[in-house]
C-alpha cells in the first residue's frame, strides 16, 4: 500500500510538468516559423551589415569584416538623409490621409442601412484583399498618358485643359500625388471596418445625452465619439506609421523612385544600393538603422499606452 501511494505521488509532479510544457508545444510550429522566417535573417542582416557583402561575395562566397564602415558610408551619405526627410513627409500624409478618410468611412457606416452597410463591407474588403502589386500595376494603367481612364476623365471635366498626355511620373507632385491616393486607397479599408467595430461599441446613451444639451452631431463625434475610440485609433494610427513608413511596392512599381530620384524613399534608397548597386553590406546597414528608427516610434507608442493606463 505504501508503495503504491508513493508512486501515485511521484506521477502528480510528472504530470503537472507535462501540463506546464504544452503551451511550449502548443506554439512550436508557430515559434519555428517565426525563427526561420525573421529572426534568422533579422540575425544575418545584422551580420551582413558589418561586412563588404556585395556583388562578388554572391559568386565566390568570399567577404571581409569591415566593422562600422558601412554604417559610416550611410551616414555620411546626403541621399540617405533626403531619402530619409521624404520617408517622414510621405509617411505623414498617408497616415493623416488614410486615418480621416477611414474615420469618415466609418462614421458613414453607421449610418446605413444593414443590406448597404454589408454592399460597402465587402467592398472595402474586396479592395483592401486585392494584392499591392497587382493594384499597383492596375493603378498605373489608369493614370498613364495617352490612354489612360483618369487623364481622359480629368480632360472631360474641362478644369485642366487637355491632360490626355500628362506623365504623373515626370512630374514629382503629381508622382507622388499618385502613389498617395494608391496608397490611401489601399489602408482606408482595413482602418474604416477596425474604426467602424469600436464605434459600434459606444455607449448610446452618452451621445443621446449630449444631444439632449444641445451638441451638435459633428462636435459629439470628436468631443464623445474620439475619446471613447481612442484605443483603436492609436493602435490603428501606429500600425499605418509602420506600414506607411516602409511603403515600396506602390512607389517603386509606379515611379521607381523618379522623376530623378525626387520620390525616392528609404526603401528605394536601400533597395538600390543592395540590388542594383550590389552594395549589399551598405544597403543592410540601412536596413539596420530604419529598423532602429521604427523601433524607437514604436517605443513612444509603448510608453504613451503605459502612462495612459491602457492595456497593450
Amino acid at each position: 500500500m505504501m508503495s503504491n501511494a508513493q508512486s501515485t505521488a511521484a506521477a502528480v509532479p510528472v504530470v503537472k510538468r507535462r501540463r506546464n510544457l504544452t503551451p511550449l508545444w502548443l506554439l512550436t510550429p508557430a515559434g519555428v516559423i517565426i525563427i526561420a522566417l525573421v529572426v534568422v535573417p533579422l540575425i544575418f542582416l545584422v551580420f551582413t551589415s558589418f561586412t563588404d557583402f556585395n556583388q562578388k561575395t554572391l559568386f565566390t562566397g568570399s567577404f571581409n569584416i569591415v566593422g562600422f564602415d558601412q554604417y559610416e558610408n550611410v551616414l555620411t551619405d546626403p541621399e540617405f538623409y533626403k531619402s530619409l526627410a521624404r520617408t517622414f513627409g510621405f509617411a505623414a500624409a498617408l497616415v493623416a490621409g488614410s486615418v480621416l478618410i477611414g474615420m469618415g468611412v466609418a462614421q458613414l457606416m453607421t449610418k446605413l442601412g444593414p443590406v448597404m452597410r454589408w454592399l460597402v463591407t465587402f467592398v472595402l474588403i474586396f479592395a483592401w484583399a486585392m494584392p499591392n502589386v497587382a493594384s499597383s500595376v492596375v493603378w498605373k494603367w489608369l493614370f498613364q498618358p495617352g490612354y489612360g481612364v483618369v487623364n481622359w476623365l480629368l480632360t472631360q471635366t474641362h478644369l485642366f485643359g487637355d491632360v490626355t498626355n500628362l506623365s504623373w511620373t515626370d512630374n514629382t507632385w503629381l508622382a507622388f500625388l499618385e502613389i498617395w491616393l494608391l496608397v490611401v486607397w489601399q489602408a482606408v479599408p482595413y482602418i474604416a471596418i477596425n474604426l467602424y467595430a469600436a464605434t459600434t461599441q459606444v455607449d448610446k446613451s452618452c451621445l443621446e445625452a449630449a444631444q439632449l444639451d444641445g451638441c451638435s452631431k459633428l462636435r459629439c463625434y470628436w468631443q464623445i465619439t474620439v475619446p471613447l475610440i481612442k484605443p483603436s485609433l492609436m493602435v490603428i494610427t501606429m500600425l499605418s506609421v509602420i506600414w506607411d513608413f516602409n511603403v515600396f511596392n506602390q512607389i517603386w512599381l509606379v515611379s521607381q523612385g523618379g522623376p530623378r530620384e525626387t520620390t525616392a524613399t528609404i526603401g528605394i534608397f536601400t533597395y538600390k544600393k543592395a540590388f542594383v548597386s550590389f552594395d549589399i553590406g551598405t544597403g543592410a546597414a540601412a536596413s539596420v538603422l530604419v529598423t532602429l528608427i521604427l523601433l524607437a516610434l514604436t517605443s513612444v507608442y509603448i510608453r504613451y499606452l503605459l502612462k495612459s493606463g491602457e492595456d497593450l
